[in-house]
């Protein structure tokens, strides 16, 4: 079947950027999710017209950070010096960790996150989940129930369950450190291992298998290294949470008096199918006074990809030096979103509004320079050049954007438009792979309702095991301070 889609703007793709075509036209075969041809007055018949009107007719979103799960962060988000209370204490890990949640809820949790990718427009995403609330890290059964999950939706998913040899905890006296279980960190890189091997290529090959390490620091140097030649013995990419936070980057240069991207250098961690997301404290950051070297220079010499999450990291107060800098540097940047709402909108307006506060200057921080992190280099990270553009050949991964909304104001160029005034929520079609996967904001054969009312139920057992873990086991009413006093009927 040959579907032709029409609207007032299509960003097209001519071989080296993305271009706007007015009033453009994608034809798109539907049984290879193919697209045929990107233009103006398609010369053949077609099967069916869509005419999506006034809209920007785009290439779907990559997110290689989105959100798998019911999100802690507004928890985290304004917990101040509270934030040790809601890690684990160092009695809990030594009184025996275990699972707060059912199988039956972790097998749900991406359900609700997934539906959540597809109606912010991103049509290829690498999930990540928090490890906050488990047992240990991501088990084989709940991603083995994420990929049937995603594969019945329609999204394009990079997959793995995460894995590592320590926990952070927090001791009686308040310090953070590092408590070692390394068999649970080789078992956990064999487990993913054995998912990539079963899972990789399922679903017509919407689902491709990565590896996903947590945080640096709770990593061992053996581990990664292992993580690295199983990635080139697989062909998978790697996703490695690096150089985002004070104590990470300060525990790193402590161990191995490295800053946590040289430390990955030396290993011949870093590559053209390694991502780091955050990497914002790296040598010379302002908020560091110790670590050498350039580590921009080896991200670039490596060809390793940066993703950049600016509205998370936003909201804790730290931001990239800057997303121009990176990027003059000739290093690959990426985006993800890694937190509710998984609004690339958002993190696009976020993001190129810092790094023109970094720099004093909107030169490689445009909206256009962030369009194509969210595009072209998630799709140059994971080496497919048939994703993240709409040009013939390339697959039919296709996202509509509503411009008929009063609150987007006066139309003119139609990124800084989108970008300046629209939200995910302005996302009214989503094609992944020639197949229709949301339209008009409906996902077909999905409650949306029962979703958000099992989400909440999730989140608010999800929210009562903090108490449990917590070192100094404060009460709710002092662990979870509302923004105002509450007042109660009755």
């Amino acid at each position: 079947m040959i579907t032709k889609l029409t609207g007032r703007f299509v960003v097209g793709y001519d071989g080296m950027d993305h271009v706007i075509l007015e009033h453009g036209e994608v034809v798109y075969e539907t049984e290879s999710g193919t697209i045929l041809f990107v233009g103006h007055d398609y010369p053949d018949q077609v099967d069916e017209v869509i005419d999506a009107g006034n809209a920007v007719i785009s290439p779907g979103f990559i997110d290689l950070n989105a959100l798998g799960d019911i999100d802690h962060d507004i928890v985290h988000v304004e917990a101040g010096s509270r934030q040790k209370n809601l890690f684990w204490s160092e009695t809990y890990y030594q009184n025996g960790y275990h699972e707060v949640m059912t199988p039956e809820e972790e097998a749900f949790k991406s359900q609700f996150a997934y539906t959540q990718l597809i109606l912010n427009g991103v049509t290829t995403a690498m999930p990540i989940t928090s490890v906050f609330y488990k047992r240990w890290a991501e088990t084989f059964e709940e991603l083995e129930a994420a990929v049937h999950h995603a594969g019945k939706l329609g999204l394009r998913m990079y997959m793995g369950p995460s894995y590592q040899s320590g926990m952070r905890v927090v001791k009686p006296n308040g310090e953070i450190e590092v408590l070692w279980n390394e068999e649970e960190g080789r078992e956990g890189l064999r487990r993913a291992v054995e998912f990539v091997k079963k899972f990789d290529g399922a679903y017509d090959g919407l689902i491709r298998g990565m590896l996903a390490p947590e945080r640096i620091e709770t990593q061992t140097p053996e581990n990664l290294i292992e993580t690295k030649r199983f990635a080139d013995e697989l062909g998978c990419p790697i996703r490695l949470h690096a150089a985002q936070g004070d104590y990470e980057y300060h525990e790193i240069h402590r161990r191995h008096n490295k800053t946590p991207i040289r430390f990955l250098y030396d290993l011949g961690f870093l590559g053209e199918r390694t991502a780091i997301p955050h990497a914002d404290y790296v040598a010379g950051f302002s908020r560091v006074a110790i670590g050498e070297g350039d580590d921009l220079a080896l991200l670039a010499e490596t060809k390793t990809t940066v993703i950049h999450c600016p509205l998370v990291i936003g909201r804790h107060g730290q931001a990239l030096e800057s997303f121009a800098r990176y990027k003059r540097r000739g290093i690959n940047m990426a985006l993800g979103t890694d937190t509710f709402p998984p609004d690339i909108f958002q993190n696009i307006r976020t993001a190129s509004m810092v790094s023109r506060m970094v720099e004093g200057e909107q030169a490689d921080s445009t909206y256009a320079d962030l369009y194509r992190a969210a595009t072209l280099g998630g799709a140059r990270f994971l080496g497919r050049d048939d994703l993240g553009r709409l040009a013939p050949g390339a697959k039919a991964d296709i996202i509509a954007i509503d411009l008929d909304g009063f609150h987007m104001g006066a139309v003119d160029d139609p990124i800084r438009t989108m970008f300046m005034s629209g939200s995910g929520r302005d996302v009214k079609l989503s094609i992944i792979n020639g197949r229709t996967v949301m339209k008009d904001r409906v996902i077909p054969d999905v409650d949306l309702d029962d979703i958000k009312r099992k989400g909440q139920a999730y989140f608010e057992k999800m929210r009562a095991g903090y108490l449990e873990r917590d070192y100094q086991q404060l009460p709710a009413d002092e662990l979870f301070t509302p923004s105002f006093r509450t007042v109660k009927k009755g």
